[in-house]
Parts: structure tokens; C-alpha cells; sequence
């Protein structure tokens, strides 16, 4: 099994060592990811300039590259040929911040993985629900390993390459973790508020700041399954269509000639 890793907190995130270190025992690894942090980064893809990959070294001597572009990008450029061999599943992350809710679609760890999903190929994206301001170093040994045991699972079973697996670890011991649960996609609840500056020479500039968010604690909810001990894993589609409002809207009058 040729598995690809990539991120979206930079090549040298100590998550994604972790990771590819873990997915070496089922498979075989490569790495291309982007050469710098592009968390919250969304789904881009860069057409308006070259891209370029470059080898590098990670702290245990394993070769990778490392690209300019973003997650997605990053997928997109090994699906395409610059990493050499068809590739069999991506593996996304470890983001050190959950991803769950709206998250979906600012983070990078998760729009990697669709990137993979639009080429036809499985994916994980991989998260710790670590504090959102944490300082220290973080054990990503349990994540992984859950990472590992999930990317089995998936290429074990028949399951549509067009749908990825979004899973999210809370950030415990492994003996409080209370087990599995296949979640739902619940709800994320922003507190931002706009920052207003000026430079030193009186001109505004602004950062959207606030406090970290939170979520809806229902059960069966990636939020909720989360905050209750359990790692939550979501199949996530690319279908956006909200298909049960598709048959009211058919009776709408759309022309104000008809």
C-alpha cells in the first residue's frame, strides 16, 4: 500500500512525523507537504503562478518534499505525478486543534483530504483536540496509532473513494479515552470579534481575533462525541447539495414574467 502524508502546519510539524512514522508499519510512505503553516488556509488550488517541490530532510532522516503551495495543493501536485507510483489513500495531518463542525471547511488538514477524495482516492484527515492555545510539546504516539488503525479499517472495507474520513482524538490518555464513535458533522461556535490598529503612520489595520471556539455538545455530533471522551470519525461527502429542500424549491415562481 502506497500511502501519501501531507498537512497543513508545514513539513516539519512534529505531527506529521509522527504520522508518517506510525503508517510505515502497514504500508509504504511518502511525504509532500507544504513548506510552511497554512492552518485555516481552506480549499485552494494555485493556478495563477508555478508551483515548486523541493527534497528535504525530516528530524529522523526521512526524505520528504516540501512545496509552496498549499494542502491541497500538495495532494494535488503527488496525484499528478511528482510523487513517483499511484498512490492508495491519503493521509492528512496530525493537526494539533480539532477539526469538527464548520471547521470543515477552513482547515486545511480536512480540504487536503478532499482534494484526494475529488481524485478518486481514500482519505483521513487526522486531528488532536489539543487546547487551542497550548504550549509545551505534545504526545502525538496515541493519534497516530489511531490514525494507523483507522486508515486499515478504510482499506479494508468496500467504501466510495468520493467520501473522506474526518477523526478527531481528544487530547487524553489513552485509558480515559472511552472508545470509537462514527459521529456527525455538529456545530461549531465562533466568538470572533474585530481587532482595529493603525501603524505608526495612522493607518487602520485590522485582525480577527476572539476567543477560541467551542461547539454544541450533542451526542452522536463529532462536538459532542469529542468532549465526551470518544474519538469521533465522520464520512464526509462532497455533495454540498442540501437535497431536502430541492423539491420546495422546484415550486418556487423564479420569473417575474411567468
Amino acid at each position: 500500500m502506497h500511502i501519501l502524508v501531507t498537512n497543513d502546519d508545514g513539513v516539519y510539524a512534529p505531527g506529521l512525523l509522527a504520522l508518517a512514522q506510525e503508517l510505515r508499519k502497514i504500508g509504504k510512505v511518502s511525504i509532500l507537504a507544504p513548506d510552511r503553516n497554512w492552518s485555516a488556509s481552506g480549499h485552494v488550488k494555485t493556478l495563477n503562478r508555478p508551483l515548486r517541490a523541493k527534497p528535504v530532510v525530516l528530524a529522523d532522516g526521512s526524505p520528504a518534499l516540501a512545496s509552496d503551495g498549499a494542502p491541497s495543493d500538495c495532494v494535488a501536485l503527488a496525484m499528478l505525478g511528482v510523487v513517483e507510483g499511484p498512490i492508495d489513500v491519503v493521509v492528512s495531518g496530525i493537526n494539533p486543534n480539532a477539526n469538527i463542525g464548520h471547521d470543515l471547511t477552513y482547515s486545511g488538514t480536512v480540504t487536503a483530504a478532499m482534494e484526494a477524495a475529488i481524485s478518486g482516492v481514500h482519505s483521513v484527515a487526522v486531528s488532536l483536540d489539543a487546547p487551542e492555545y497550548h504550549t509545551g510539546i505534545l504526545d502525538y504516539s496515541l493519534a497516530a496509532s489511531i490514525a494507523r488503525q483507522v486508515t486499515l479499517s478504510l482499506v479494508n472495507h468496500t467504501f466510495p473513494n468520493n467520501v473522506l474520513l474526518n477523526v478527531n482524538i481528544p487530547c487524553i490518555d489513552a485509558n480515559q479515552i472511552k472508545g470509537w464513535r462514527v459521529s456527525r458533522q455538529g456545530l461549531r461556535i465562533y466568538r470572533d470579534e474585530l481587532v482595529r490598529r493603525e501603524d505608526p503612520r495612522g493607518r487602520p489595520y485590522y485582525w480577527i481575533g476572539g476567543e477560541a471556539p467551542t461547539g454544541v455538545p450533542e451526542e452522536g455530533t463529532d462536538y459532542g462525541d469529542l468532549v465526551a471522551g470518544y474519538i469521533s470519525i465522520t464520512p464526509i461527502q462532497l455533495d454540498l447539495t442540501a437535497h431536502n429542500l430541492l423539491n420546495m424549491m422546484r415550486s418556487w415562481k423564479w420569473s417575474s414574467d411567468e
